[in-house]
C-alpha cells in the first residue's frame, strides 16, 4: 500500500495509532485535530486519501465531504465516528463517502478499507441537494456493534437503488424501521409511505388500493409471510401491473420464506418479485453489547418525554445487559420505559431492574434433536439461558418465569387440539375448569373458538 493519507482526528491517540500503522504500511500520513488544516491540505492538493473523524473542534466531517468532493473529485473519504447511528451511515453514503466506520474501529479491518481505497479510481459524482432528513431522535437505530454498522451500510447502498427489499428479522427487532427509513430518507421521502397489512390486502381490489394510496412512494407488505394463497396472488397480479409511476415495493417478515416455499404455503413468484435485495435485521442475541446504548437511549427519550431523568446503575446495567430478550428492541424498550415511570431515583439500582426483568420472559429458543425428550430439550434451553448471562446469575424469580413459558404452549395448543372448547381442554389437561381460566387470565392467552387438532 502506497500514497498519502491525511488523517483529521481531535483524539491524540487514534491519530498516533493511524500514523504508525499507515507509515508500517508504506504510506506517507499528515495528521492534525483541525478540520480547517484538513481542508486546507485538500485544496493544496495534498493526499491521495483522507481518514476523517465526524465531529472536530472547530468542523464537522461530513459536512465536509462535499466541500472535498468539489475540491478534489475522486478523492476518497473513510468516515470514522463514535456517533454510532443508522443517520451517520445514511449521512456519509450520501455524501459519496468512500467508507464509513463506527469506533471503536478494527485497525486490521480499516487497513484493508484504505488499501482498497488508494487501489480504486473513484467515480466523480457532483454533490446533490437531498433536502433536510429527518433527525436520528425518531429511529432507535442505534448500535455500535459490527453487524449494526452492517446493517446500516447495506441500508445507505439500498436507498436508491431500484429493487425491492425484503427486510426480515425476529419479532420486534424494528424491521417496520427499517422499512421507514428506507423511505424516509431516500428520494422519494416527500410522497407516501403506506404499510399495507393482510387485513388491507385481502379484497380482490385491496394491493391496487394500496398502490394509488402511496403514489409513486413506497408500500411496505407487512409479515408478507403471512399472507393466504388468494391474498398471494393478487399481490402478484397487482405487482405485474405496476406502471411508471410506481412505488417502491417493501415486504417485511419474521418466518423464513424459503421454508413456506418448499411446504407450498408460499409463492415462488411473490417471493422473487419482493426478494431483489435482503436486509436480514439482527437480534439482540446478536448484538448483547447494544443492549447498554439502548437501554440508555430509551431512557433519554423517556426523559424528553416529560419523565424524570433516570440512569441506571453499573450493577442494574449489567443485569439489562446480560438479559436475553427474546422480545427483542420491542421489549427492552418497553421494560426500561416502565422502570422509568414506576421509579423515582435518579438512579436505577439492581432490585429495581430485578423486580422489573422478573414479570419478563427471557427463554430462547434453541434446536430440538429428533427424539429428544422434552426434559432434553428443556435443559438445552435452560443451559443456554444460563450460558447467556457469562459469569453472573440470572435475575431472581427464574423458577416463575420458566413454569410461565411453559405452561403458555401447553396451554394454547391444548386449546387448539379441542377447539377451543375450555372444558375439554381443562378436563385434558387434569385441572379445574376455574384454574385455566386464571392461567389465560394471567398469561394473557387470546381464546378463539378453534379448529380441532384432534
Amino acid at each position: 500500500m502506497d500514497g498519502t493519507v491525511l488523517v483529521a482526528d481531535d483524539d491524540r491517540t487514534i491519530r498516533t495509532v493511524l500514523t504508525q500503522a499507515l507509515t508500517r504500511a508504506g504510506c506517507k500520513v499528515h495528521a492534525t485535530s483541525s478540520m480547517v488544516t484538513l481542508m486546507r491540505w485538500v485544496e493544496e492538493g495534498k493526499g491521495d486519501l483522507v481518514i476523517s473523524d465526524v465531529i472536530m473542534p472547530d468542523g464537522n466531517g461530513l459536512e465536509a465531504l462535499p466541500r472535498i468532493a468539489l475540491e478534489r473529485p475522486g478523492l476518497p473519504v473513510i468516515v470514522i465516528s463514535a456517533q454510532n447511528t443508522i443517520m451517520t451511515a445514511i449521512k456519509a453514503a450520501e455524501a459519496d463517502a468512500f467508507d464509513y466506520l463506527p469506533k471503536p474501529f478494527d485497525l486490521p479491518d480499516l487497513l484493508k478499507r484504505a488499501a482498497r481505497a488508494l487501489d480504486i479510481k473513484r467515480r466523480v459524482k457532483a454533490p446533490e441537494s437531498k433536502g433536510p432528513a429527518k433527525p436520528a431522535d425518531d429511529l432507535p437505530l442505534v448500535g455500535r456493534t459490527p453487524a449494526m454498522q452492517e446493517l446500516y451500510r447495506l441500508v445507505a447502498r439500498v436507498l436508491n437503488a431500484d429493487l425491492s427489499v425484503l427486510i426480515t428479522g425476529e419479532s420486534g427487532t424494528g424491521k417496520s424501521l427499517i422499512a421507514r427509513a428506507i423511505h424516509d430518507f431516500s428520494d422519494r421521502r416527500s410522497l407516501p409511505f403506506v404499510v399495507a397489512g393482510a387485513t388491507d390486502l385481502s379484497a380482490t381490489d385491496g394491493p391496487a388500493t394500496m398502490i394509488a394510496r402511496a403514489r409513486g412512494g413506497s408500500i411496505l407488505f407487512d409479515e408478507v409471510g403471512d399472507l393466504n394463497e388468494e391474498t398471494q396472488g393478487n399481490v402478484v397480479r397487482m405487482l405485474d401491473r405496476l406502471g411508471d409511476n410506481a412505488p417502491r415495493i417493501l415486504a417485511a417478515t419474521q418466518t423464513d420464506l424459503a421454508a413456506r416455499m418448499d411446504a407450498g404455503a408460499f409463492r415462488r413468484d411473490l417471493f422473487y418479485r419482493i426478494g431483489g435485495v435482503t436486509v436480514a435485521v439482527p437480534t439482540l442475541r446478536e448484538r448483547v453489547d447494544d443492549i447498554p446504548l439502548l437501554a440508555a437511549y430509551f431512557l433519554q427519550r423517556a426523559e424528553s418525554d416529560g419523565l424524570p431523568a433516570r440512569q441506571f446503575s453499573d450493577r442494574a446495567q449489567h443485569l439489562i445487559r446480560s438479559y436475553s430478550w427474546p422480545g427483542n428492541v420491542r421489549q427492552l424498550e418497553n421494560t426500561v420505559r416502565s422502570i422509568a415511570i414506576t421509579g423515582s431515583q435518579a438512579t436505577i439500582g439492581d432490585d429495581e431492574a430485578q423486580a422489573a426483568l422478573a414479570n419478563q420472559p427471557a427463554m430462547v429458543s434453541a434446536p430440538v434433536t429428533p427424539g429428544e425428550k422434552l426434559s432434553g430439550a428443556v435443559a438445552k434451553h435452560l443451559k443456554r439461558y444460563f450460558d447467556l448471562h457469562g459469569g453472573s446469575l440470572p435475575p431472581s424469580g427464574l423458577h416463575q418465569r420458566i413454569l410461565k413459558e411453559v405452561e403458555g404452549p401447553l396451554i394454547e395448543i391444548a386449546l387448539d387440539a379441542t377447539g377451543g372448547n375450555q372444558a375439554k381442554c381443562a378436563e385434558l389437561l387434569g385441572i379445574n375448569r376455574n384454574t385455566l381460566r386464571k392461567k389465560i387470565t394471567d398469561l394473557e392467552i387470546r381464546v378463539t373458538r378453534r379448529r380441532k387438532l384432534m
